[in-house]
């Protein structure tokens, strides 16, 4: 357990607990230094991402863990829930450690982060966070230990805003912050369509993502107009996607075609199709795929995801700290606290988390852009939609700055 705190102090003129004066400090590259002493105990190094430059990590200070944590009156205690060690302890650490750095960059005044890890048993820290008098949970990472957390939150009437994207463990108290493809495909037939694509297809993989995303294209291609003339599902390798290709052709004409797997099967299926007129689209999973513009076949795909300027400034304070650069699902974390510091502004010492404010319309600004929860509780986010070219990507519709 790893805790960080930063007791009541002056309002800061750059970045105060409003998420809006982030966006100057991101964007003019500054940092900001607290005034106040900060309180870090037994917190781990991140992991390395993978796919980028190897840093040595530096241990950041330790200091003993103390049993139990001392009474704060005047400090709202925050649970971040993550896996800080077994098989996924670099991204949950990752996190932590952003959620550190956003409490680090913005004062974080009245608020303590605690970090439990779910490694060891997400529904025993979930006991221990409620032990501990935390009021919110962020996290956990893993839907498993979302369904494990959610029932020991809900009987204590502690909201939790976990960082999945399996959206059947949204709920009743529970709020989903995790990139899911409805957001992703939605955005991206969207512009399709203004483009004049009228007849979609679509090859999904086989499981639950290859499900969440056909079903988000029948509603996205119904919403924007269109037609939808069939989906494929595909395993992986090159006999399953010549199949794919096969029953695609049996369709007739579709002017554009989603391939809602990784960059690279897209890649391998892209040369197969017959329609060499379709406009390719993707989801957001290409976003963490390098090399998408070696591929000719993907030249003038389209694919919709979060603006990363933000998040590569961040990256450079991470770095700077922790010794290692973040994995990509660390911002998460950092806007987790982001948003409870704009709604801690209104919270009462004493009083239960004002979780209505979650449902804000709109929305909350971050390091992704834009967000907010839809009545199922799941974030939507205003994303940008990149098109693949030789020498990368490029920017073909930037993101909303907000919604209507």
């Amino acid at each position: 357990m790893a805790e960080l705190s930063q007791g009541p102090q002056a309002r800061r003129a750059l970045l105060g607990v409003g998420a809006a004066a982030l966006f100057a400090l991101t964007l003019t590259g500054c940092e900001l230094v607290p005034s106040a002493p900060v309180v870090v105990a037994a917190l781990p190094p991140a992991q390395t991402a993978e796919a980028q430059p190897p840093v040595q990590p530096q241990a950041p200070p330790t200091l003993p863990v103390q049993p139990t944590l001392p009474a704060d009156a005047s400090l709202h205690r925050i649970a971040v829930l993550v896996p800080t060690s077994g098989a996924n302890a670099g991204v949950g650490q990752s996190i932590a450690n952003a959620a550190n750095l956003a409490l680090l960059d913005t004062g974080g005044e009245r608020i303590r982060i605690t970090i439990y890890d779910t490694a060891k048993g997400a529904a025993g820290a979930a006991a221990k966070a409620l032990a501990d008098g935390n009021g919110l949970f962020l996290g956990p990472l893993l839907a498993e230990d979302v369904r494990a957390v959610a029932p020991v939150a809900r009987r204590a009437g502690i909201p939790v805003v976990a960082f999945s994207n399996d959206t059947t463990v949204a709920a009743s108290g529970v709020y989903l912050m995790g990139f899911t493809p409805a957001n992703s495909v939605a955005r991206v037939v969207e512009l399709a369509r203004s483009a004049g694509a009228r007849r979609f297809a679509s090859v999904v993989p086989e499981g639950v993502y290859g499900r969440r995303a056909s079903e988000a294209l029948v509603r996205a291609v119904a919403r924007a107009g269109g037609t939808l003339v069939g989906t494929v599902p595909a395993g992986h390798g090159s006999v399953a996607l010549r199949s794919a290709a096969t029953r695609l052709a049996s369709f007739g004409d579709y002017d554009a075609l989603l391939i809602a797997d990784g960059g690279r099967d897209a890649a391998a299926l892209a040369p197969m199709l017959r329609s060499s007129d379709a406009r390719i689209l993707g989801t957001e999973l290409w976003a963490a795929e390098e090399g998408l513009g070696a591929a000719p076949a993907l030249h003038g795909a389209w694919y919709a995801a979060p603006s990363d300027s933000m998040f590569n400034q961040m990256r450079n304070r991470y770095r700077a700290r922790y010794g290692a650069n973040p994995y990509r699902l660390a911002s998460l974390g950092y806007d987790a606290v982001l948003m409870t510091l704009r709604i801690a502004r209104d919270w009462q010492p004493g009083r239960p988390f004002p979780e209505g404010e979650l449902r804000s319309s709109r929305g909350f600004p971050g390091l992704d852009g834009p967000f907010r929860f839809d009545d199922q509780g799941v974030a939507e986010r205003a994303l940008e939609v990149r098109e693949v070219t030789a020498q990368g990507t490029v920017i073909v519709s930037p993101a909303p700055r907000g919604f209507d």
